[in-house]
């Protein structure tokens, strides 16, 4: 990830960045509210989609059949106004059905044959890669450079995408024979890996109630994609202090096996750690966690908040961890247990007061 956190003092955030920050606290809360309409509870998944989207990161969500991703996502995209695009990955699914093709075109004037590029579904502002897991990885790969560069490549042409653009890409844990499991290299590309799990009895009793009988699944739009660009802005401009980019780097750096002095469960259990993009996701993670609360500053539990999104998928467990039910999970529970977050300066304790 080429972008790098903005070093942002409270002085220099304007009124109208204070206002916006208001705004963006208050369609967080009416973008809940709007989905509330359809999503019965996963209240923690909508949370993390939309700190992501505002953090200008891509999502893994992962879940068995029947929890509702698919449908969470397109009314996500309908609360933000957005051109929304559904891919269902299938063994036989070509890249050029993803990012589309050129074809030969004549020009009834002049006889002459031109290439013509036809865009793919990847042209729009939220995809929808269902069961991304699905497909070889050749047709994975096909979503790399538009997840990282925001652009495509077809006959040495390239062809920019519309912003914003965010791809929220869905697993199933449970099935794995026709499977391809993304490759750990690839799964580094999302912001957050997120667990949608099974809802509460409340929450089913609530959804077997409505979904049996009439169901209208009509929600507002709350933000235009030019306000989502706006806000996306601001979360950047959200100051982060000393003390908290290295308590970022603290967590990062401990899941490290082969380098400095890692925690005696962290060599037991863990093959591989976090890159330098766990520390960047967790430190715009904590700004977007801040501002959707209009919070103008971050502090080290919004790093714990979005902990574990960030760094599940970058934390590669072992045999010895396999064998014992170590999930990666439960190594960054301990690792939040034992890495100590620094204190702030008097000055910067004095600013957030």
């Amino acid at each position: 990830m080429s972008e790098q956190a903005q070093a942002t003092t409270p002085e220099e955030l304007s009124q109208d960045d204070l206002a916006l920050l208001q705004t963006l606290k208050s369609s967080f809360a009416d973008v809940k509210r709007e989905l509330g309409k359809v999503i019965v509870g996963q209240d923690h998944v909508v949370d993390q989609l939309l700190i992501a989207i505002f953090s200008q990161g891509h999502c893994l969500l992962e879940g068995v059949p029947g929890l509702a991703k698919t449908l969470m996502v397109s009314t996500l995209a309908n609360c933000l106004d957005l051109k929304f695009s559904r891919i269902q990955f299938t063994p036989d699914l070509m890249p050029s059905d993803i990012t589309g093709t050129e074809v030969i075109q004549d020009d009834r004037t002049t006889g002459a044959r031109n290439f013509k590029f036809l865009p793919g579904p990847i042209f729009a502002n939220v995809i929808l890669a269902d069961e991304i897991n699905r497909t070889p990885p050749k047709t994975q790969a096909a979503m790399l450079e538009a997840m990282q560069e925001k652009q495509i490549t077809v006959g040495g042409q390239r062809h920019k995408l519309d912003m914003p653009f965010f791809v929220l890409a869905t697993q199933n844990p449970i099935e794995q024979e026709g499977t391809y499991p993304l490759p750990e290299a690839q799964q580094d590309r999302f912001m957050f890996k997120v667990f949608v799990t099974y809802p509460s009895f409340e929450e089913e009793y609530r959804i077997a109630e409505t979904t049996t009988a009439k169901f209208d699944t009509t929600v507002g739009k709350v933000l235009s994609g030019e306000q989502i660009i706006q806000l996306q802005e601001i979360v950047r401009r959200v100051p982060v202090a000393p003390h908290v980019i290295e308590f970022a780097l603290k967590l990062v750096r401990a899941t490290r096996v082969l380098e400095g002095d890692p925690p005696e469960f962290i060599k037991e259990w863990v093959s591989w750690g976090a890159g330098p993009r766990g520390v960047q996701y967790l430190i715009l993670g904590a700004k977007a966690s801040a501002a959707l609360e209009g919070r103008f500053f971050v502090t080290t539990e919004d790093i714990k908040r979005v902990a574990h999104p960030v760094l599940r998928h970058r934390v590669l467990t072992n045999f010895n961890a396999e064998s014992e039910g170590i999930t990666p999970d439960r190594v960054i529970d301990k690792l939040l247990e034992v890495i100590s977050a620094p204190s702030p300066s008097p000055v910067e304790g004095a600013l957030q007061a």
